[in-house]
């Protein structure tokens, strides 16, 4: 066999693992915060927001529900008051409120989110997706 030929072999192995582990990484695999809740959690349409917030269900409490997602998906930002707990991302929010047994999960886009909930995030989370319009040095962010 010429070294040629094995080259070639080796490729063509390489590139049917790889679209092998591609494949089950899509069908077994949580790329985003939004397909790990999606995942874990009870779908609840008839509490979806619009098209803005799809909603989930637990039974267990919001705090207990914030720390199983932040095990898997840490958040850019958090904010914890009495009425939930609000995970801030790059792309999407993760808004947890108590309801009568157990939880409400919302998964929304950041910037529908920071609008609908900015009466608790504001001046915690910034605006924009997962950074702060300020910072830098002098002048900036005027």
């Amino acid at each position: 066999m010429t070294p040629h030929r094995k080259w070639m072999i080796g490729g063509i192995a390489l590139a049917l693992v790889g679209v092998l582990v591609a494949g089950w990484a899509t069908v077994y695999g949580n790329f985003s915060v939004r397909g790990y809740v999606a995942d874990k959690f009870s779908r609840s349409a008839t509490n979806d927001i619009g098209n803005d917030a799809l909603a989930y269900t637990s039974t267990k409490a919001p705090t207990t529900v914030a720390a199983q997602i932040r095990t898997a998906w840490q958040p850019a930002d958090e904010v914890v008051d009495a009425s939930g707990v609000y995970m801030r991302y790059a792309d999407d929010a993760v808004v947890i409120l108590p309801a009568a047994i157990g939880s409400l999960i919302l998964v929304e886009d950041i910037d529908s989110a920071y609008r609908r909930h900015s009466s608790h995030v504001g001046g915690y989370w910034g605006w924009g997706r997962g950074t702060s319009l300020r910072g830098g040095g002098p002048g900036s962010g005027k």
